[in-house]
């Protein structure tokens, strides 16, 4: 998440945190931190998105699956919230919803270590998926800034929005939604918080 406010911050929108909002973005970090490693740990694959997914042809029913060198135990929540909020396509949120409760429906049914009750599946989820989007930020700004892969910067706007929506959600996270507003010159936005 470090590369959030050195990379896109500073380096792509070239606009310093405030001491205020240095403070607001290590509270943040420390929450979703927190959220994270208080989930139950699985393998995940950390990129599991659709660019790294292939169909496989038939009698084979399970994907393809590319780039997995950086599979590591984490958060069960971060494969499935890498695919509803990709970088690369937008599902509408109530599709999002949809299929997280039917994975966490199957995933009760097998007995993996999700919640018991699905608001606090979709918290989690939510909060893992806002870590995942504030690190793609900076990352995709260093990959261009520093690496000349400029085509990232087209992908910057979807992987905002999934960040934009998840700040203006939650309470937590108003003193980021409203970072958020300034460094992009935005009219405060009102929202459900839960």
């Amino acid at each position: 998440m470090r590369l959030f406010p050195e990379w896109y911050l500073a380096r792509h929108l070239g606009k310093e945190p405030t001491a205020n909002e240095s403070r607001i973005l290590e509270s943040s970090f420390t929450q979703l931190i927190e959220t994270a490693t208080s989930q139950s740990q699985v393998l995940v694959h950390r990129d599991y998105h659709c660019r790294n997914l292939m169909v496989l042809p038939p009698p084979r029913r399970n994907p393809g699956v590319l780039d997995f060198q950086d599979a590591v135990v984490g958060p069960i929540t971060y494969d499935l919230v890498s695919l509803l909020r990709d970088a690369y396509v937008e599902w509408p949120e109530t599709q999002q919803l949809d299929w997280a409760a039917r994975y966490w429906e199957m995933a009760r049914g097998v007995g993996l270590p999700v919640p018991e009750h699905f608001d606090a599946f979709w918290r989690d989820l939510e909060w893992m998926g806002l870590q995942r989007s504030l690190k793609v930020l900076g990352i995709f700004a260093r990959l261009c800034y520093r690496d000349g892969k400029t085509r990232y910067l087209a992908d910057l706007p979807l992987v905002l929005r999934h960040t934009q929506r998840v700040v203006e959600r939650y309470g937590a996270f108003s003193g980021l939604a409203h970072m958020l507003d300034r460094v992009h010159e935005r009219t405060p936005q009102t929202g459900l918080t839960f």
